[in-house]
């Protein structure tokens, strides 16, 4: 495997405007790109998940490339077909660190920086074959509960050839059955289904069923969907400059494999500096909760104008928070327009704090929990009722 690292001029750049900036988005925009990549902390799951790909023999001659983490928005949305309208275009689904650049959401973007390598170009020049793995964060702005943080990794591949190879869908369903496999055993019952993606046709989904792995409870003996791919469309690999190449392609969170690999209850123990808890974080071996400290919850109504985007709402939760934020729940949204006026709208949320690795006092939460009183109010221009 060869290492190819795209140079990030263009990202330290923005980094260093984002450092210069003062508001709220911007400093939590730096804190997420600050995080670790687990995919690279050796002891993690996750670092083993991608591991475990990497050592597949049919991956052995593939490059592993690292892309920036800052990413221009035509790169990574026009350039993969999707549409004018499709939500992750939206700021209130993707962080925007200046109007044409976003943290990236999908690590699929590695194509293009890929197949602008000088090694590749020669490569397509010379109408030879090659593939390429590419790993690590990625941030969508989410939900907040037990199974979803903003800031995941994912791990994808693919392989490109002439068309005169004539790559074809069991090619695809080879290499995706190798990596459900290579991570989760040899054994592993899989299936296909139909999938559809902006930038690949035909698409599939693998689900794997979980009976046999360390996954329990209501989980086990049913099918879980784990990754997915399919043939990179043609027009797509045009507008990157490539043409007469055919091939396949695979991309999955890695969080949901290490999830249900060892039936954690909660995906921010992925992430936790206690040792009770990281000893336990072996891919097979079924978690055992190290003691379940009791939740703290409290309720927060508010009334906001109506462009209010609850997605930034939890990042600021979030940001507040910390890892003692375990849930979010929308409890009751509704308008009045006699009430609260016709541009205004009430939410209702209910904020379960608890701790991983402790006892919460009603006092620690009273003030974590006026805070985003206070935050509601300044940064959502909010009437706390």
């Amino acid at each position: 495997m060869k290492n190819i690292i795209v140079p990030n001029d263009e990202e330290r750049q923005l980094i260093e405007r984002l450092r210069k900036r003062s508001d709220a988005n911007a400093k939590r925009m730096l804190r997420y790109l600050d995080m670790p990549d687990l995919s690279r902390t050796p002891g993690s799951p996750i670092y083993e998940i991608v591991e475990r790909v990497k050592t597949i023999p049919s991956f052995g001659s593939f490059d592993i490339i690292k892309v920036p983490e800052i990413v221009p928005a035509d790169i990574s949305f026009d350039l993969f077909d999707f549409e004018p309208d499709h939500p992750a275009r939206s700021k209130s689904d993707t962080y925007y660190a200046d109007d044409t650049h976003i943290l990236r959401t999908h690590d699929t973007v590695f194509w293009y920086y890929y197949l602008n390598t000088p090694e590749i170009r020669e490569k397509i020049a010379n109408s030879e074959s090659f593939g390429a793995l590419c790993y690590g964060k990625v941030y969508r702005k989410d939900e907040i509960d037990s199974r979803h943080m903003n800031i995941f990794h994912q791990i994808g591949g693919w392989y490109l050839a002439p068309d005169s190879e004539d790559v074809s869908s069991d090619d695809l369903k080879n290499a995706l059955s190798e990596v459900a496999k290579g991570v989760f055993g040899q054994e592993t019952q899989i299936r296909f289904n139909k999938d559809n993606f902006p930038y690949t046709d035909p698409s599939l989904e693998v689900e794997i069923n979980v009976k046999g792995t360390a996954a329990e409870g209501p989980a086990r003996g049913e099918w879980l969907e784990i990754l997915g791919g399919g043939m990179p469309k043609k027009s797509v690999l045009k507008k990157m400059g490539v043409e007469g190449y055919s091939g396949w392609a695979f991309g999955f969170g890695v969080e949901r494999l290490a999830i249900a690999s060892m039936a954690l209850p909660d995906i921010r123990l992925l992430w936790s500096e206690d040792e009770r808890v990281k000893k336990q974080l072996v891919l097979g071996r079924v978690y055992r909760e190290v003691s379940k400290y009791p939740p703290v919850v409290r309720d927060i109504s508010f009334i906001v104008p109506k462009i209010f985007v609850p997605n930034d709402y939890f990042d600021m939760v979030r940001e507040i928070g910390g890892d003692l934020i375990e849930e979010v729940a929308l409890i009751d949204e509704y308008e009045n327009d006699e009430k609260f006026g016709a541009n205004k709208k009430s939410y209702a949320y209910r904020i379960t704090y608890r701790s991983l690795e402790r006892t919460l006092t009603s006092d620690e939460v009273d003030k974590l929990h006026k805070k985003v009183v206070t935050e509601t109010k300044a940064q959502f221009d909010g009437e706390v009722r």
